[in-house]
């Protein structure tokens, strides 16, 4: 099986409440993705309401993936940018797949579907390049690296996880021209 990739989904509770806890699960998993275990859906949901004031904005585009029972298994965020001397590029934000689907290939799947969306769906036609921010020390810079992305930049220690661990910044980017 695969996951089915959607852009711009409508967004109702079904949704919103799939993204919460898909992204509770990934966190509790040891998931990069904002924030630090333990979490509940409750600590998460600012974070969630944040990308969805983005999205009513449209500065934010949501890409979800769903697994053959029609859950919410994996997502990406793409925020663009308002200033004005960079907008041929979108950051990506909260890129997860559910643990249970970890090492079927689904990640890669859904990096495929980032690009495909950045490179086709209606809006991204003047995206050259899509940015992401990794957290160092979790092995993830070498899948995106997997993907096509490059290191463009680290800074040391800019991440705190806990009070004696920091880990690097790192910013990884993915040309579309």
């Amino acid at each position: 099986m695969t996951l089915t990739f959607e852009a711009d989904p409508a967004v109702d509770t079904a949704l919103t409440d799939g993204i919460l806890a898909l992204w509770a699960d990934v966190t509790n998993a040891g998931g990069a993705v904002g924030f630090v275990a333990p979490v509940t859906t409750d600590d998460i949901r600012p974070a969630l309401r944040q990308h969805l004031a983005g999205m009513a904005q449209g500065t934010h585009r949501l890409l979800i993936g769903r697994d053959e029972d029609g859950a919410t298994a994996a997502t990406a965020v793409f925020a663009f940018n308002t200033h004005r001397l960079m907008t041929h590029w979108v950051w990506l934000y909260t890129v997860m797949v559910h643990p249970k689907h970890q090492g079927k290939g689904y990640g890669l799947d859904l990096m495929a579907a980032v690009e495909r969306t950045a490179r086709t769906a209606p809006g991204f036609e003047a995206i050259e390049a899509i940015r992401l921010g990794v957290r160092g020390g979790t092995g993830t810079d070498a899948f995106y690296a997997k993907a096509g992305y490059k290191e463009v930049g680290r800074v040391p220690g800019a991440i705190r996880v806990a009070p004696d661990d920091y880990r690097d910044d790192i910013t990884m980017l993915l040309p579309l021209t």
